[in-house]
């Protein structure tokens, strides 16, 4: 009779039972949404969806794309597609040194596709590289007025790549805004992937499974001062913006092999 009665009970329960796993596994599949491909490579050439803003390019360098930099000035590679929300961004890429220089922009506004064809006056460098005084004047002019790829420096975030420089400006960092830890891979010729997540206002960065900065715009700035390079904290940026990659400067080295995209809701 106990024995019948405990079978009984059993009955009752297991539509529960099936309806609570049911729930769990529509919340982990949720969670686990599958990746969207942005192409970086069609046909052998750069993918069209792709604008170059501002100096240098990108090329391709057997299965991925190489930042080729221009002593004349910054550039700005820019998915024009479309936009995007809440989601995570995956970023798989290498460095050919620790001191080449890179960034994923993210949050750029629709500002950004006004400027397609814009480029600041090309730089003058003295025999060792250098820039000429009269050059860094007008890269500043460039940065205030917003000029070509400055604008997504003021109007967009920075996550940074590089690995041979501070907390606040090295690879995984929101550029000068947030700090970031080391990369649990210090070897820079190592592809590594790095996911960026985005929720409203906040921004959280890992890389190869570790977190490595985590920034709110909506916090106030914390930096006692300002760099004319580094980005203006007090300009909007919006919640669904452009991505881009940069291309940094004469040197500067960074290969990108996949990039992808997933929602968050």
């Amino acid at each position: 009779m106990l024995r019948r009665v405990v079978k009984m009970i059993a009955l009752l329960f297991l539509p529960l039972t099936g309806f609570i796993a049911c729930g769990t596994s529509s919340k982990v599949a949720q969670t686990e949404r599958p990746w969207r491909v942005l192409p970086l490579i069609t046909g052998g050439k750069v993918d069209a969806s792709w604008a170059q803003i501002g100096y240098g390019s990108m090329v391709v360098d057997d299965n991925s794309l190489r930042t080729e930099c221009d002593a004349k000035g910054m550039g700005l590679f820019l998915y024009t597609k479309e936009r995007f929300g809440n989601c995570q961004i995956r970023v798989v890429y290498r460095s050919k040194d620790s001191k080449s220089n890179a960034g994923v922009f993210i949050r750029i506004d629709e500002g950004i596709l006004a400027r397609l064809n814009e480029k600041q006056a090309a730089a003058q460098r003295n025999e060792k590289g250098d820039l000429m005084p009269e050059s860094e004047q007008a890269m500043r002019v460039a940065s205030d007025d917003l000029i070509g790829p400055w604008y997504a420096v003021h109007r967009g975030f920075e996550v940074q790549i590089c690995d041979a420089v501070d907390e606040y400006h090295r690879t995984g960092a929101i550029y000068s805004l947030a700090k970031a830890e080391p990369v649990p891979n210090p070897n820079p010729t190592d592809w590594k992937t790095m996911v960026i997540t985005l929720q409203g206002t906040q921004v959280h960065v890992d890389i190869d499974g570790k977190r490595i900065s985590s920034f709110d715009s909506a916090a106030p700035d914390t930096r006692s001062q300002r760099v004319w390079y580094e980005p203006k904290h007090d300009l909007a940026r919006p919640v669904s913006g452009y991505i881009g990659l940069q291309t940094h400067d004469v040197g500067d080295v960074v290969y990108f092999k996949a990039i992808s995209v997933r929602p968050l809701e």
